[in-house]
């Protein structure tokens, strides 16, 4: 596929095209969606005078909150015309409903077929697709649908059992893998153990969702590098959520995940919910365009990142996003030192005999975080538990408490009875309205 026109003009007009789209934007919603009628009259927002991009700071931003609270009020179409339900996986609290109808699904697809085209996607590759389609989980679907407009090949594996995987692999030969990268570990760690000679295999190229595969300068973080030199793959990033029905991916000059300017508008906020500067972190907050059943305006994701404007040497002008630093909403601090569970991550990743682990945050007697990690090891020697300290106080100036496992309870704990994704953090704090399990 070639790069979607807008995305090769200008940075003054692409923010002309939104320009355009904006008020079309305002006015569905005024007329269908229950939740924005009664959102504009509380706030007294006069649509008509929202005209550029700067005009959106008029309007509050709406958030995960608001969702939860007032789910269906989003709704702005009648339920005949509802094709599919996805439900977010609750990360970030209680899941949420979201409606799609047939033009939604198309536009889902157009989205992840650029997404897989700017990762160097053709119509010749077979995807390997490593993730549910069941649970009423969003991403399996859009990966299916995108390859599928693409004209490409589809293998549908989903997640874990890496004997299927590879006999997939075998018998299939496809090009491209997508999944998470810590399964990726898990293959190779399969594979040697049994002699699979995974190397000299078809698979070029992996799409990794849900884990970072890069720090904030785009270079390999420890689960990037370590996948990188056991097996030489093409690996992209690419980062989306259930809410904005699109995503940000990178294409080979790994550079950020561009941003699609057709399919969204993107601001950067601080604490304030001003904008932020170039290269400062902001909350990735986005209003949805084209989206038929519950369009968003504003909406805070709760994911924090950098952005940059520069061109990129593909051919795209489009903005593009940082992996993500943290979850606002999972911000920790402890003895002075404000952290996110990614700099946490990215310290176990790189110890040796740390096979898994699971980020534990609790508020303690003097009502501060305090932070538990519970290591999936064979090693319980004191040294070892010294060693992994010393790591943090090196990394971070902090060292949080350790509690040794057999990695199998760890591994229990990370996939619970109907968890679509491994949890890696959990929040006990107070100030949570009940305990908040998130990747």
């Amino acid at each position: 596929m070639e790069i979607p026109a807008i995305e090769t003009k200008s940075l003054a007009e692409i923010k002309t095209y939104q320009e355009k789209k904006l008020p079309e934007t305002l006015t569905y919603l005024a007329r269908h969606s229950t939740f924005y009628k009664r959102f504009f009259k509380t706030h007294k927002i006069d649509i008509t005078s929202v005209r550029k991009l700067e005009d959106l700071q008029k309007i509050p931003p709406t958030s995960k909150m608001d969702l939860q609270k007032y789910n269906f009020d989003f709704l702005c179409t009648p339920q005949e015309k509802i094709i599919d339900y996805i439900t977010t996986s609750g990360t970030a609290g209680e899941p949420v409903t979201f409606a799609v109808t047939d033009n939604d699904l198309e536009r889902l697809a157009y989205n992840e077929a650029i997404s897989f085209a700017c990762a160097g996607g053709t119509s010749n590759d077979i995807y390997q697709l490593m993730v549910t389609l069941d649970r009423r989980f969003m991403a399996g679907m859009a990966y299916f649908l995108g390859a599928r407009k693409m004209g490409a090949g589809i293998v549908r594996t989903g997640p874990g059992n890496p004997e299927l995987q590879f006999d997939t692999i075998q018998r299939i030969k496809p090009s491209v893998l997508v999944t998470v990268p810590s399964f990726l570990l898990k293959l190779i760690e399969y594979a040697e153990a049994r002699g699979i000679h995974y190397r000299n295999m078809s698979v070029k190229s992996a799409i990794c969702i849900g884990e970072p595969l890069r720090n904030a300068s785009f270079q390999l973080n420890k689960i990037g590098q370590q996948i990188k030199e056991k097996w030489d793959l093409n690996l992209y990033s690419t980062y989306a959520s259930t809410e904005m029905g699109a995503a940000y991916t990178e294409c080979r000059h790994n550079q950020g995940g561009h941003h699609h300017p057709e399919l969204l508008i993107t601001e950067f906020l601080d604490e304030k919910n001003k904008p932020v500067a170039e290269g400062e972190l902001g909350e990735v907050t986005i209003t949805s365009l084209g989206v038929e059943a519950m369009p968003l305006l504003r909406f805070k994701t709760g994911d924090l990142c950098y952005h940059y404007t520069s061109p990129c040497e593909c051919g795209r002008n489009t903005l593009r996003l940082s992996p993500v630093i943290g979850r606002k909403n999972q911000m920790i601090k402890y003895k002075g030192t404000t952290l996110y569970p990614p700099a946490l991550y990215d310290i176990l990743n790189e110890i040796k005999n740390v096979e898994n682990y699971i980020v534990e945050v609790s508020t303690n007697n003097f009502e501060t975080d305090e932070i538990n990690i519970l290591i999936g090891t064979e090693n319980n020697s004191p040294e070892f538990i010294k060693s992994i300290k010393d790591h943090f106080r090196a990394r971070l100036r902090v060292a949080p408490a350790i509690t040794i496992c057999h990695p199998k309870e760890i591994q229990k704990k990370q996939f619970p009875e109907m968890s679509r994704k491994p949890v890696t953090f959990v929040d006990y704090r107070k100030r949570a309205n009940k305990t908040n399990t998130n990747k």
